[in-house]
């Protein structure tokens, strides 16, 4: 009686996740709540005793994470099935998932079943198809003794995702109703899986020689929600047709982004209903197959079937085949293609759905910061303008670092004494918050304007600091898609970073603490390309806090996408890394097609750089001297330096250092605090500014008339935009100017014209308890008139 009433009080909100892992049973999480009301008490024994899912797979259900399920029929059916399965892990896992590849091994079905097991199935070339109808065969003959392999189609892949409590499975195309099919009862399996088994496919429609409309309206019969992917279009949005993006055949719902997919999954299995989910994601345009072109090839091939009387299970094996042959080479293309985008959108999908999870027992969306202060930011939240806007392109891709920062402002005691004392106890006022560099950067960015579009790429841990960093971001409206939570496996520096900052009871940085072992311990460069790819930002940010392999990487995607690259140094110590030694990186790239378009350091970070520069070989290759002998820097050079700065910044070398790194950072805007900014830059041969009578002041030399690239360099000592009496934290003001110009900047503003609104920035930093300022907004109008001149 107990046993039942624990089961009838069920939500249905987690699938059976008590399997056998590997040999042993997954324990850790309350079997009342993962067990879905579903299935029996007797049912739920066997598979137990049947179902076999890998340990990662069963720790990443049993915690939320984003796990994909995987069918493998793809692999033991098709060409090149052992080279796809690992490309196709891999793809899950650059992307931040854990894959599932679902399969029935020696008669054992297994979820996460490895490469080396595929690539088994496929050499023994005895692997049938595994549907629903016949995992019960292959399982009871191995039961009986007779070990059959069977890749898993649509269906017997749900099924067992399904049952191991799995959410979210890509693929390629979904099976349908045949031509015919009223009369010949040709109907997929997979629609009818999908009436009854809760769980999210992503595919790229069903194959275009199916009947479209009647698929459809199977689907509809049999209470499966579909959507298609409105892949920036707006309006009309039609259900895909596999190769093509569009079939004629209107889709019955639209969705924009991978989070809406996600709350309408998690909805669904909030309120209890069992059916499944069809999400249509049409191919990559550019891989697509004209419908014309492709219809004409479809019915010569489904006439010929008919002719020669491929029917039932034979009937799509050759149709698949003859389009091969007519299409040449286009077919398999496409085929790879879109099984790569439905792999990607369903890992963005469940990772979207994870942080749902996580958070759903909190406010979705609230206007301040879980672990700030209760001041509300004032900025409304952004909406899209397009379909498109609400894709994953990006004005400003942000790859930095997000920290939770603890603020320590020194109380001052009786004695007067404005400076901590070392070694005891000192009496404070602390304060939280979410930063970090790279997270100011795009925040600022994010904040100033309603018309940029900003990611921030960063990695947290799966602690409770990592968890407040996502809500804190979602809270200010930040996209957390590009954010990658480390779990358990990650064992080294898997903590998120925080930043601890003492200060003087003037507000100046006595000392401060960094551990941001996350950023310089783990490295994923897939993961990096891919959000590069994913973005296509017109400005890359990328800051210092990372590995220098991994700066070179995200350096390196920048310039595969040609994007503009911006370096934020971080930190005396942290700005060298952008200089490391040379051998085994990927070289930096000279004016006039530098790999660094611009750096914002203070005078500290810059004289870093330019020594690392110096000691490790820079200033010695032909290309460094081909460009600094192109300024044209003659005798007098001092007094010019006085000139266009001051006496004590010339003594100070700011303004030689410069000149010296302008070769590989073309733009160098070096914040001097209460003096002001230094803008240094290179002028193209054809620059206006040369010949402009306002900007002759600030040109510090011309090049010689008959050099292709370079035509002179400009130096300009921008004031300080306010004297702050009462400063409340110096923490990230560094980091809001920059992120103010290059808002700017990503709406094609000139920096001499955004430096000024980005010191206003600065200058609200400055008076705020926050790491960025939540009245940035008041600048928006200002930033949007500096960057139209």
């Amino acid at each position: 009686m107990m046993l039942s009433k624990r089961l009838s009080s069920r939500t249905g909100l987690h699938a059976p996740s008590l399997l056998r892992c590997s040999g042993t049973v997954t324990r850790g999480v309350h079997p009342q709540r993962r067990l879905s009301s579903a299935f029996a008490p007797s049912s739920l024994a066997g598979v137990r005793e049947l179902l076999k899912v890998s340990d990662e797979v069963a720790h990443a259900v049993a915690n939320n994470k984003p796990v994909v399920a995987l069918e493998s029929t793809i692999y033991t059916h098709g060409a090149l099935g052992n080279e796809l399965a690992r490309e196709h892990s891999d793809l899950v896992r650059s992307y931040g998932g854990v894959p599932a590849i679902i399969a029935i091994v020696d008669g054992v079905p297994k979820v996460g079943a490895s490469t080396e097991e595929i690539v088994r199935m496929i050499e023994s070339g005895s692997a049938v198809k595994a549907s629903r109808r016949d995992i019960a065969y292959i399982v009871g003959m191995g039961l009986a003794g007779r070990k059959i392999h069977g890749g898993t189609t649509i269906a017997g892949t749900m099924l067992l995702a399904r049952l191991a409590g799995i959410r979210v499975f890509g693929t390629g195309g979904l099976g349908g109703v045949h031509r015919g099919g009223e009369d010949s009862m040709d109907v997929s399996a997979d629609l009818t899986e999908l009436g009854r088994t809760r769980v999210a496919v992503i595919s790229s429609g069903c194959k275009g020689f199916l009947d479209i409309p009647r698929t459809l309206e199977f689907l509809e019969t049999q209470g499966c929600h579909v959507s298609t992917f409105a892949d920036g279009r707006s309006g009309k949005v039609d259900f895909p047709a596999f190769w093509a993006r569009d079939s004629g055949v209107k889709s019955p719902s639209v969705v924009y982004s991978e989070k809406e997919a996600a709350a309408i999954i998690l909805a669904q299995e909030k309120l209890g209903i069992e059916s499944g989910l069809l999400f249509a994601n049409p191919i990559p345009e550019k891989f697509g197959i004209p419908a014309p072109e492709m219809q004409t090839a479809i019915e010569l091939a489904v006439n010929e079937a008919n002719e020669k009387g491929f029917t039932g299970s034979t009937n799509t094996p050759y149709i698949l085949n003859r389009l091969k042959e007519l299409t040449g080479d286009k077919a398999v293309v496409a085929n790879k293609a879109l099984v790569t985008a439905n792999i990607t959108r369903a890992t963005n999908i469940a990772v979207e759905l994870s942080r749902l999870l996580s958070g759903s027992e909190q406010a979705t969306i609230s206007n301040t910061y879980p672990i700030s202060s209760n001041k509300q930011l004032t900025s409304k939240p952004k909406q899209a303008d397009s379909a498109s806007e609400r894709e994953s392109k990006a004005d400003i891709l942000v790859a930095g670092s997000v920290a939770i920062d603890l603020s320590c402002d020194y109380s001052t005691p009786k004695s007067g004494d404005v400076s901590p004392v070392l070694n005891t106890s000192n009496p404070a006022c602390i304060s939280q918050s979410i930063g970090g560099v790279g997270h100011n950067v795009a925040l600022a960015a994010h904040l100033v304007s309603q018309q940029a579009r900003v990611r921030l790429c960063s990695l947290v841990g799966d602690d409770i600091a990592g968890s407040a960093v996502l809500n804190g971001l979602k809270a200010v409206g930040l996209d957390t898609t590009y954010i990658r939570q480390l779990g358990h496996e990650y064992h080294t520096a898997n903590r998120t970073a925080q930043y601890v900052a003492v200060n003087d009871a003037n507000k100046n940085l006595v000392m401060a603490m960094a551990d941001m072992g996350i950023f310089s311990h783990h490295s994923f460069p897939e993961y990096w390309k891919s959000a590069v790819s994913g973005t296509k930002p017109k400005w890359l940010v990328v800051d210092g806090n990372w590995s220098e392999k991994d700066i070179r990487a995200w350096l390196k995607a920048g310039q595969d996408h040609d994007c503009k690259v911006a370096f934020e140094p971080v930190s005396t110590a942290k700005s060298m890394n952008l200089f490391c030694p040379q051998k085994g990186h990927p070289l930096l790239r000279v004016f006039p097609a530098p790999t660094v378009d611009i750096a914002s350091p203070n005078s500290y970070e810059l004289t870093a750089m330019y020594s690392a520069a110096r000691e490790n070989g820079y200033f010695d290759t032909p290309e460094w001297f081909d460009t600094i002998d192109a300024f044209n820097i003659r005798g007098g050079a001092r007094d010019r330096f006085v000139r266009l700065t001051s006496g004590e910044l010339t003594d100070s070398g700011v303004p030689v250092q410069s000149i010296q790194l302008l070769p590989y950072i073309p733009t160098l805007v070096t914040k001097l605090g209460s003096q002001g900014v230094l803008l240094t830059t290179v002028l193209g041969h054809d620059d206006p500014r040369l010949k402009d009578r306002d900007s002759e002041q600030y040109i510090l030399t011309r090049a010689l008339r008959d050099h292709p690239s370079v035509g002179g360099v400009y130096m300009r000592l921008f004031p300080s935009a306010e004297k702050v009496e009462h400063v409340v934290s110096v923490n990230g003001v560094g980091d809001t100017f920059f992120g103010v110009l290059i808002s700017g900047l990503a709406q094609g503003g000139k920096v001499e014209n955004l430096i000024d609104v980005a010191q206003k920035g600065a200058v609200l930093t400055l008076k705020s308890r926050e790491a960025v300022s939540p009245d940035l907004n008041r600048l928006e109008k200002d930033l949007g008139i500096a960057a139209a001149l």
